[in-house]
């Protein structure tokens, strides 16, 4: 899944490099291919093997960069990694701990039909918080593996004194994640580099200069991430259904902001639907 981003920014970035440059984004610019890449240059990225099961999904540019070490690639990434192994190490005890407790395939169980409604919400919940565990730990290990290589060195703080930054590679907020207020936090937070890359390759480039982006802009992005993932129908229905979360949460923001209920309601929406890929694809099957 992430060649299939590598391949495509590839492409879109070197017609990018043939466009005139007063007419691109400040993304485009930044990431646009001037010269074609040698082969070696194309498949080192392409299989750069860091990040070729899980992510994160990065620019050409930073990785030819990195390759020929220009720009800042020389700070110790050792306590930075050593954060994203600790990180990793708690994702996967709790996982390991609650999985037995929490399977996705007890749905599917006569079992499950026998409880009542609240203690079908309860498991709902707590299978989908149980799930987010594995991809925390495998996006942390992918995290620890790019920072480690030096690629993940994004730049420095604008504090006094200014501050190493390893965001390259970042590709969850985990408590972002779990204390996110709204729907429209979550691409902020989960999957990061993912939702980066579909707001600079799809929903950007739908947007007609001069004018705002809509719910068509989302829909579609939103789409395109459903057929990425797969052509099932459960994937379709999925991200449709985000796209009117999404959209939905803007709406509601004033009575989001003020109200408990609200909040306790999202929080639970969230973790039982939208962040719950194991049990998207359980249906999707």
């Amino acid at each position: 899944m992430v060649i299939t981003l590598k391949i495509i920014s590839c492409v879109i970035n070197y017609n990018d490099g043939l466009l005139k440059e007063e007419d691109l984004r400040e993304a485009q610019k930044k990431n646009r291919l001037l010269k074609m890449p040698s082969l070696l240059e194309y498949f080192g990225y392409c299989f750069c093997c860091g990040s070729h099961f899980a992510g994160p999904v990065y620019e050409m540019n930073d990785y030819l960069d990195w390759t020929e070490r220009k720009g800042g690639f020389s700070p110790s990434p050792y306590v930075a990694t050593l954060r994203a192994l600790l990180q990793a190490a708690l994702c996967m005890g709790l996982y390991l701990y609650l999985g037995p407790r929490f399977p996705l395939s007890r749905f599917a169980e006569p079992v499950y039909q026998d409880y009542g409604f609240w203690k079908r919400l309860r498991y709902q919940y707590m299978s989908g918080f149980t799930a987010r565990w594995k991809y925390y730990f495998i996006w942390s290990i992918s995290e620890a593996s790019v920072i480690i290589s030096g690629l993940g060195f994004s730049g420095w703080t604008d504090s006094n004194p200014p501050k190493q930054r390893w965001d390259r590679a970042k590709n969850v907020d985990v408590l972002g994640v779990e204390l996110a207020k709204s729907s429209v936090q979550l691409p902020l937070v989960w999957n990061i580099q993912v939702s980066t890359w579909l707001r600079h390759y799809v929903y950007e480039r739908l947007v007609q200069k001069g004018k705002r982006p809509g719910f068509v802009q989302l829909l579609a992005t939103q789409t395109v991430s459903a057929v990425w993932h797969g052509l099932y129908p459960g994937y379709i229905i999925f991200f449709v259904q985000s796209a009117t979360m999404i959209a939905g949460s803007r709406g509601i923001k004033p009575a989001r902001n003020t109200s408990c209920i609200w909040k306790c309601t999202l929080h639970w929406n969230h973790s039982s639907n939208r962040l719950n890929p194991a049990r998207q694809s359980h249906y999707a099957s």
